[in-house]
């Protein structure tokens, strides 16, 4: 595309690497209880990239900042991913999987959050339009629910190992078409990191960040088969996953006007409100199919309009040689400890509470807006 430098070369790598999330987050639970793992290890077994997503990413992130070899990383980290994940068809019982699990995901987080700050440098100035990038990650999401959903209406569930290593694959071969040149050597950064993290804003911030993913955690471990308890069909389910992710890529499309528009601080806010109310519905109207697409449509929210205002917000605070950590943190603390907290504490009560956890998600989202109101800034633009 015009005036965005590697446009299909950096959105080949979104569009891969997001439809393995929609394999591995709407259907690797499937695969795991047609494998005979029970809710409780279903929802650590869910946790487990997250887990291993609250170290990961920081070291990584240090390792690019310090070494300027941000692009090595990134087809370091996704070639180990895809080795180390050919285990899973070896793996036997609860503790070998967890420890492929681990082992894949090391050097699987090892990827994103270094790839979003080379994309934020390959655009320069025109770092408001990286949503138009990011779109073709949401497509690939959706492609992969909606493909894979109608497969498995039919399929045997033991094909998604096989999806999820392919993808693996293609996602390094989209590593190796970018130029050397991509890599960032950063100037050593006025103050230190910790100066940055002691701010108030800075740390409601990553507060946020972290609950916003914690109320996500009864979504992306038991939505699927929540739905297919209540008599829906996977394919069916695999369309609302994929309807979710329909809104989100019209919120990135739309993304740089909202920016232009309504400060950072108010996008988060009113992001982490929305995914209250949507949290909601699915607690009390998952009866109602009209109900259940309503609740999709909020993804644009609860996922979408939330994740572009961050990566803006950290873009504009995490300067110079902080920003790959600064990216590193929000996947950490977000994606990884957030998600993970959440995916646990479902899998260890899904059994006695069902849907009901929807509404203690309500709560948790809920709780974030409230301090995201009272104590979230948006930065100043230099």
């Amino acid at each position: 595309m015009r005036g965005m430098p590697w446009y299909w070369r950096l959105s080949a790598f979104y569009l891969f690497y997001f439809a393995l999330l929609g394999v591995l987050v709407p259907y690797w639970s499937l695969y795991l209880r047609e494998d005979g793992f029970s809710a409780a290890e279903i929802g650590l077994l869910m946790a487990v990239p997250q887990i291993t997503k609250m170290g990961a990413p920081n070291l990584w992130g240090w390792l690019a900042d310090t070494t300027g070899q941000r692009l090595r990383i990134i087809r370091t980290g996704n070639l180990l991913a895809a080795v180390i994940f050919t285990g899973v068809f070896f793996a036997d019982g609860f503790w070998w999987m967890l420890l492929v699990l681990a082992g894949f995901s090391f050097f699987w987080n090892a990827v994103l959050a270094q790839f979003e700050v080379l994309t934020l440098s390959a655009l320069g100035h025109r770092s408001d339009r990286y949503s138009q990038i990011r779109v073709w990650g949401s497509v690939g999401f959706v492609l992969a629910v909606l493909v894979l959903g109608r497969v498995l209406d039919s399929a045997p569930v033991s094909v998604v190992p096989w999806v999820l290593l392919a993808l693996l694959w293609a996602i390094w071969l989209c590593t190796l078409t970018l130029p050397e040149q991509q890599q960032v050597h950063r100037r050593p950064a006025r103050g230190g990191l910790l100066a940055l993290l002691r701010r108030r804003e800075v740390l409601v911030f990553f507060v946020c960040a972290f609950l916003m993913q914690m109320s996500h955690g009864p979504y992306y471990t038991f939505y699927t088969i929540y739905l297919v308890d209540m008599g829906i069909s996977r394919g069916v389910a695999g369309q609302l996953w994929a309807f979710g992710v329909i809104a989100e890529v019209a919120v990135f499309l739309l993304m740089h006007r909202l920016l232009e528009r309504h400060s950072l601080a108010l996008i988060i806010q009113a992001s982490l409100l929305l995914a209250a109310v949507r949290w909601l519905i699915i607690a009390t109207q998952a009866d109602s199919m009209s109900m259940l697409v309503l609740a999709q449509v909020l993804h644009a929210a609860s996922f979408g309009s939330f994740h572009a205002a961050a990566i803006a917000w950290l873009h504009r605070t995490f300067r110079e040689g902080h920003a790959g950590q600064g990216q590193a943190l929000y996947s950490s603390l977000g994606f990884g400890a957030g998600w993970a907290v959440g995916a646990t504490l479902s899998g260890l009560f899904w059994d006695q509470l069902g849907g009901t956890s929807f509404l203690l998600a309500a709560g948790v989202a809920l709780f974030a807006a409230v301090l995201a109101v009272l104590f979230l800034r948006t930065p100043a633009v230099d």
